[in-house]
């Protein structure tokens, strides 16, 4: 959504030093709620930081990001990829719809840096503790095992911690005969008969990145904004079954992280193969609580 500089100023007053250089950044007009390995590498040099400390220092400045109609608590997070790039993350909600369709900030973060081609996390800097169902859905990443967590400690200074001490005797992929784990690159072969133009292209590109080993039902969503920018959501499943998270959720939180509302979106698709789980009508459902704009379903098939 758009960010305002008087507010970003704010979120950014506990780093001065660096303030005016994430300032230029996050208002850049390309920025998609990405801060590059070399601009982090450079923010880490000019503020006298490692990694995990950046990434705390700008979670309020993640969570301006937050679309919260119905709980008006904002949270947000910022994810370390294995490429030392940042990733904001933020709470989405739709109001008038289910709560199970809301969008945690760590699954924003995480989906986030999937999308933009990160195979794994170092560290996830959060605004609050992480609830049950994000540590569930963190413990399906690739490198879960090692994976950390940063919030402050009882004196108010963050630290690190390993995920796993927050969800012990976990249950995750290879409890299902699962080998790897979301992140991992895919290549899921899915195809779509005829000509495509380029959103339903990028929703059939993400269907083939999405994450689906239990149901095999390989499903991306990309959304045409008004000033051309296509953003694109992975369906990412998880071991428990319910922590999953749908493409369009992923696609949604990606426009916020445009500047743009959802009213600026102007064509949908979704590309489905077939599986034991379907997308279709969820999405539909979702979408129409934020737009009017009609969905494209374009059925794909996997050889």
């Amino acid at each position: 959504m758009p960010i305002s500089a008087h507010k970003l100023e704010q979120a950014l007053s506990r780093v001065p030093k660096i303030a005016a250089a994430v300032k230029r950044i996050m208002l850049d007009p390309s920025y998609r709620g990405v801060i590059s390995a070399a601009e982090a590498a450079e923010l880490e040099q000019q503020s006298g930081m490692n990694p995990w400390q950046l990434a705390y220092s700008l979670v309020p400045a993640a969570q301006l990001y937050a679309v919260t109609p119905i709980s008006n608590y904002n949270v947000g997070a910022v994810a370390v990829g294995l490429t030392g790039a940042l990733y904001y993350g933020a709470n989405l909600e739709v109001a008038g719809q289910a709560l199970s369709f809301t969008l945690h900030a760590e699954q924003s973060a995480t989906s986030n840096a999937w999308i933009n081609g990160e195979q794994g996390l170092n560290y996830l800097a959060i605004s609050a503790a992480p609830c049950g169902y994000c540590r569930q859905f963190l413990y399906e990443l690739v490198d879960a095992a090692t994976l950390q967590i940063v919030l402050p400690d009882a004196s108010g200074n963050p630290q690190p911690e390993l995920l796993t001490d927050y969800l012990p005797d976990a249950f995750g992929p290879a409890d299902l005969g699962i080998q790897g784990g979301l992140m991992q690159p895919q290549i899921n072969g899915v195809t779509v008969a005829g000509t495509l133009d380029p959103t339903a292209m990028a929703a059939l590109d993400a269907a083939n990145a999405a994450y689906c080993p239990y149901t095999k039902s390989f499903a991306g969503v990309a959304l045409l904004t008004a000033n051309g920018t296509i953003c694109v959501g992975q369906y990412a499943e998880n071991a428990a079954y319910n922590p999953a998270m749908s493409p369009l959720e992923a696609a949604l939180s990606q426009v916020a992280f445009t500047g743009q509302t959802w009213a600026s979106i102007t064509e949908a698709a979704l590309v489905q193969a077939p599986g034991l789980a379907d997308q279709t009508g969820a999405t539909l459902t979702l979408l129409g609580s934020v737009t009017n704009v009609p969905l494209s379903v374009y059925p794909g098939t996997v050889g």
